[in-house]
Parts: C-alpha cells; structure tokens; sequence
C-alpha cells in the first residue's frame, strides 16, 4: 500500500467530486446503463484535477446505502470498470469474490451483523461498500403467515441482526407459540449458513487481517407482540367430603374361685376391650365377679371448602387459608442437633389458566385441604427419658390439567373409601357357646367411610362496578346493652331507606337475574 499512497496525492484530489463519480461507475445494479456513470465520473475527474491536494484519510469514497442480506442469501453485482483487489472487513459475517473477468462482484451472508467491502480499480482508487446481514425474516414472514392465517397484524422483521416480533395476537398461547416457531427459524438460520464452493475462474478475496465486525455466532429473538385482550380467569374450587365413623365393642372379665379339700381352684377371663363404661358384680365372700364393657360411637365429619382465586391467562396463582407449624426435624445424630422445618397446613389452591380460542380454558390445577391430626405421632427422644408426640397432617390433594369452557365445572379427583376392621378374643371352646360365650370373647367392630370429591369452575371475569358490596358491609356492632345484657353478637341492622313510589305504582315481583 505505500505506492498506492504515493501514486494517489495529485493537486485538489476532492473527495465529493472525483471519487463519488468513482463510486457511482464501479458498481451499478443489473440492467442500469454503464454510459451515464462513466461520463460523469470523467467531468468529475477533471474538474478534482484543478482542487488543491487533501489528506489520504479522506481520499476513500464510500459508496451510498449499505447492500443487504440474510443470512444463508447472496447477490450478484455488475461492475463498470475493472476491480484489482477486493477485501471484507469481517469474513465471519459475509464473503465476496469477483467472478469471470473481474465484471461481476458475488457476495453471500454468512452470519447476522455489518462489515463493509473495500474495492481497489487498476489505479488503485479505494471504495467501501457496506454490508449489513441479517435473518431471513421475510421467509420467517411467510411461514408464519401460513402458520396463522388468522393473525393479520403479526410482523417479523430484522433488526441489529435480531428478529423482531411485532404485532397483536389473539391469545397468549398464539404469542408462546409464534415465540417458539421463531426461535427454531433463528437457530436454524444461524447455523446453515456457509461460504459457497469455488468455481474456476475465481478470485480469492483478500480479507483485511486482524479486523473485527459486529457478526455474531447466535441470532436473538425480541419478543413485542400484544395480547389482544388479556383474559382474567376466576376458578372456583370446591372440596366436599363426608367421613362416617361406627365403632361397636363388647368386653366381659370373669373372676370364679372354688376350694375342694386342700385344693383351691380359680378362674380369671380378662377379655375387656379397654372402654371406661363398664357393669361390673362383686361377691365379697368368695371374691367372685363380673365386668362387662361396651362402647358404641357414632362419628361424622362433615368439610366443605369453597376457595376462590383469580388469575391472568398465562400466569399462575395460589392461594392459601391456614397456618404455618414448625416441625423439628434432626441434622445430626451425634451431636442431636435439630432445626425446625415449616411445614403449611390449611386449603390451599395452585392454578395456572390459559385462555385458548373459542372459549376454552386450559386449567392446571392443584387444591389441597391439610388439618392436623389430632392424634400425632409419639416417638421417644433419644437420651432422654422422656417422650415426644409429632403433629401428623390428614391431606387431600389433587392435580392435573383440564380443558373447558367459560362456566363449565369438572369434577377432577374423587374418593369413596370403606373400611371394615373386626377384632374377636375369645377363650377356646368356652368363646363359641352360644350367648353365653360372649362372657369369655371380647368383640371389637369398627365401620370407616368416606367420600370425596373434587369440583372445579373457571369463569371469565372482568373489573367489578364502583358500587361492589363487601361482606362486613352489612355487619353492624352491637350495643353495650345488647353484648352484656341481651348477649348479641351483631347489632339490628339499619333498616333500608324508604323507597319513593308513584301513586298507583304496583310492588316489584320476580326475580331479576343477569
């Protein structure tokens, strides 16, 4: 390059003149006439020639808009006067080359970013061209179009060698999916993206060594798509269960002494079921007795949990109504070092709602009902004498994923369960006499049902009115007089004002539903 510096100062070289001239005759698009170009680059040539000399820095025309591609696309460019050199400021996002008799430029993108084109004539007069290389995303465009048809105002375009995703779409299961079908176009389009085999006849280009351009290996998607009308979605849960317990026990203890001689004979029956209601007979002269104990219960538990949570589409939510217990849980058994783990209990709802078209509603779901047991564990603590009783949690859970539409209600998880425990401690032989025998067996009989069932509702909901009604709207505090004396927890409510009507204006009747 020192002789093309010493060759290129000649008096009032000017840049805007002589070299735009240059500029516009070396590359021309397909089909332009070549004749223009060149008178013009001749009158500007010999009107520099008169200028005063200037700097080399500013003796390189750069040619007007930069030349566009995508990655994995190229273009042909005819040239008007001969080219000797040609170089890429960054092989790694494009590749040039000169083809037949140095009349056409072939250049091919390779990877998203802007480089420039350094082109030298037979004189040695420098040009760049710009180069900027992006995704295809009018191929992208089309497919998506194809895709969704019914998504007219979605757009793809390319920008700082990023896709765009513009536009509304109609839901957000659309958005995800556009979102995913461009992330697979934009791995795709960076990865197959390849310098094309020579041919003979081929320039090799010379590449400007140690420059750096702004290509870059991977190819980012910018997500600015709109929800058209972001659904909330209100889910109702309800959780009914109903546990009937039937326990019937008999027990019988019998005492009997007999002396005969020297012999002493006796007889004990110890067949009690452990009941504290007990028949018992003592004769005191013998030491003969008798004890019965029965029992007969009757349980019923009865829950019915109705949470209600709201949620946009797409997002999830949760909800919880209950408490928090700490359970000591141990780290180390040499040294008995224990830390408390927490542990939530209570009715609780997990949902994740996704509006689809139609109407439907994909619901992932997840209601629980946990109480504490009120028996627990008893365990013994290790090293001590003493014992320990561990909560224990009774929990109804469900969870899956459901479709459905606006208002419609599945029952998603149900349990009928019927446990029958029967316990019989009878002496042989004497156990088997009829009603008799039941003095020497003990009867333990125990019944368990229970049935659950899981509902839930998902309806589409929309901002409540200005005049929304709380529920300790209609709470009224009662009175000294009426706590202490009277013993009332809520006061008279106010009585509602007195309505103006028209003479002759008949009661309102009916009921008014919307």
């Amino acid at each position: 390059m020192t002789s093309f510096r010493t060759r290129i100062v000649r008096p009032r070289l000017t840049l805007a003149l002589a070299l735009s001239g240059l500029t516009a005759s070396l590359l021309w698009q397909p089909g332009a006439s070549a004749a223009p170009a060149l008178r013009k680059a001749e009158t500007a040539s010999k009107t520099a020639e008169a200028a005063a000399p200037l700097s080399l820095g500013a003796d390189i025309a750069r040619l007007g808009p930069p030349i566009r591609l995508s990655v994995g696309k190229s273009t042909l460019r005819s040239l008007t006067r001969a080219v000797s050199q040609i170089a890429v400021n960054d092989p790694k996002v494009a590749g040039a080359r000169l083809l037949g008799s140095s009349s056409e430029l072939y250049i091919w993108g390779l990877a998203p970013g802007s480089t420039n084109l350094i082109l030298w004539d037979k004189d040695h007069r420098p040009v760049i061209v710009d180069i900027e290389v992006g995704v295809d995303a009018d191929g992208l465009q089309a497919q998506l179009a194809l895709v969704f048809p019914r998504e007219t105002d979605l757009k793809a375009s390319s920008a700082g060698g990023a896709i765009v995703l513009t536009g509304m779409v109609s839901d957000a299961v659309k958005a995800s999916q556009i979102m995913a079908m461009a992330t697979a176009f934009a791995q795709r389009g960076a990865g197959e993206a390849a310098a094309p085999v020579a041919t003979a006849g081929v320039m090799p280009v010379a590449s400007a060594a140690g420059a750096t351009g702004a290509g870059a290996a991977g190819v980012s998607v910018i997500n600015m798509l709109t929800i058209a009308a972001p659904q909330q979605v209100m889910l109702e849960v309800k959780i009914a269960e109903v546990s009937k317990t039937l326990v019937d026990q008999l027990g019988a203890s019998i005492g009997a002494r007999a002396s005969s001689g020297n012999w002493t004979y006796s007889f004990l029956s110890n067949l009690l079921s452990g009941n504290p209601s007990m028949i018992d007979g003592f004769n005191g002269k013998n030491g003969n007795f008798l004890t019965l104990d029965a029992q007969k219960r009757d349980g019923l538990v009865k829950v019915l949990a109705e949470p209600n949570i709201m949620a946009i589409s797409g997002q999830e939510a949760s909800f919880l109504a209950g408490g928090k217990i700490y359970i000591p849980v141990s780290q180390d058994s040499a040294t008995n070092k224990i830390t408390l783990e927490e542990k939530e209990f209570g009715i609780a709802v997990k949902f994740t709602p996704t509006v689809l078209d139609g109407g439907r509603i994909n619901l992932k779901v997840a209601p629980e009902v946990s109480e504490l047991n009120k028996d627990g564990i008893g365990i013994s603590t290790g090293g001590t004498a003493g014992s320990a009783i561990l909560p224990a949690f009774t929990t109804r859970r469900a969870t899956t994923t459901v479709q459905l539409f606006d208002g419609q209600s599945f029952a998603i998880g149900g349990l009928i369960k019927n446990n029958v425990t029967t316990n019989i401690k009878a002496l042989p032989m004497l156990g088997e006499i009829p009603v008799l025998g039941a003095l020497f067996r003990s009867s333990d009989f125990q019944t368990d049902r229970t049935e659950l069932v899981f509902i839930i509702t998902p309806r589409l909901v929309k901002p409540l009115a200005a005049d929304y009604v709380l529920p300790t709207d209609a709470y009224v505090a009662p009175s000294r007089a009426q706590f202490f004396l009277q013993g009332k927890m809520e006061g008279n409510p106010k009585a509602p004002p007195a309505a103006d009507k028209q003479p002759g204006a008949a009661a309102a009747t009916g009921f008014d539903i919307q």
